[in-house]
This record gives structure tokens, sequence and C-alpha cells, in this order.
């Protein structure tokens, strides 16, 4: 078995993430609970995007960005995230099932494991929390990382709705880079650990934003 966290650990950070994601779906819409958001959608789209990252073309050279795909995984989450919670599914007994699944040992062929992540949002048009414990191993992302680059990548949601992104106002490319690119060298700079850590990634996508203007 891997070393995957606990189940009071899980169960605590599960919530934590809960409650960002439940106030960055009210920020999109006060009732988005009750609007028929077809997340499932999302994450096969997300699952493609997270294919071309690490490559899946014959014949071309496609070197694998890590960075983004990790990204990518998290973006997953968050529409898998709001599905648990439009559903009432998030209590301990999936965060004990989630622990455990990402205990077992990390490896596996990741396009596959996307593929099986993906036929499963199509079939049942839910998400599959277990095929995405299969995905993070695969990755390999673990918990840890699970849990402080979605801190980062709702940080980056909030600042891109303030910011127009709803409206069509929002630059996604900031001086020849996604956004997603700025929010991993920010971060990176930054003690993920700190409370304060949300309040100044915030700040500083905020000055880089302002400067590539």
């Amino acid at each position: 078995m891997g070393s995957g966290p606990s189940i009071d650990e899980t169960w605590q950070r599960l919530g934590a993430m809960a409650a960002m994601q439940e106030r960055h779906n009210r920020l999109v819409h006060p009732q988005w609970e009750r609007q028929g958001h077809r997340y499932y959608r999302a994450v096969w789209v997300e699952c493609a995007e997270l294919l071309d990252h690490v490559g899946w073309k014959w014949w071309k050279r496609q070197p694998a960005d890590l960075d983004q795909a990790r990204l990518e995984v998290i973006d997953i989450w968050h529409f898998g995230l709001s599905e648990i919670l439009r559903a009432g599914k998030l209590d301990r007994d999936l965060a004990q099932r989630f622990a455990q699944a990402l205990a077992e040992p990390p490896g596996g062929d990741l396009r596959l494991a996307v593929e099986r992540l993906a036929l499963s949002s199509l079939t049942t048009q839910a998400f599959d929390l277990d095929a995405f414990a299969a995905v993070m191993r695969a990755l390999p992302l673990n918990f840890d990382q699970l849990y402080r680059i979605y801190i980062g990548k709702n940080v980056l949601n909030a600042f891109r709705q303030t910011h127009g992104y709803k409206s069509g106002g929002y630059r996604k490319t900031w001086n020849g880079r996604e956004d997603n690119e700025h929010l991993v060298e920010l971060a990176s700079a930054l003690d993920a650990r700190s409370d304060a850590f949300p309040e100044e990634l915030a700040a500083a996508l905020e000055k880089r934003y302002a400067e590539c203007s």
C-alpha cells in the first residue's frame, strides 16, 4: 500500500476545499446548485485537455508538461467537488473511501486512467471518485499536492471572475503566456502552507496582471 492521507486529514481538508468551492460557485451564480450545470461534461472535456499536456499524438514530438497536467487534474476536481456538493454526498464515508483509494500504490498508465474517468463521466453523467483517484495515482499527484494546488487554482478562478471572465472582458493570455503558467510561477515563490497564502497569491496575480496590461 502507498502512503496516503489519514481519514481525519482527508475529511478536514475536504471540508476546507468544499467551503472554497461553495464560495466560488456562488460567485458564478448565487443559486448554482439549482442551475442544472453539466459538471460531468466539464470533467470529460478537461480530461481531453489533460491528455494534450502529457502528449498522445504519435505523429509528432510532444514533451510532457506535468505542471500544466496537474492543473488540469485540479480543474477536474473543481467540477467533481461541485457535483459531490450538489448531490449532498460529502461525508466522512466519502473521505474514508478517497483516503483508501489514494493509499493504493502509485503508478499505472496515465492515458488509460484519464480515458476511464472520461468514459465514466459520459456513461453515468456523474463524478467517479475512484476513477479520479486512479488518475492521481498514475500522474502521480498526492493528496497534499491536490490540496495545495487546488487552493492556488481556486484563487485564480476567483480572480478571473472578478476581472470579467463571465462577461468576456478578462484576458487569459498575459504577455504571450496563459494565466495558468503565471499561477504556477507566482505560487512557487510563496509559502503554500501559510494561512495567508490565498491572499498573498491573489495580490501577486493582481500585480502581474496589471504589469502585463
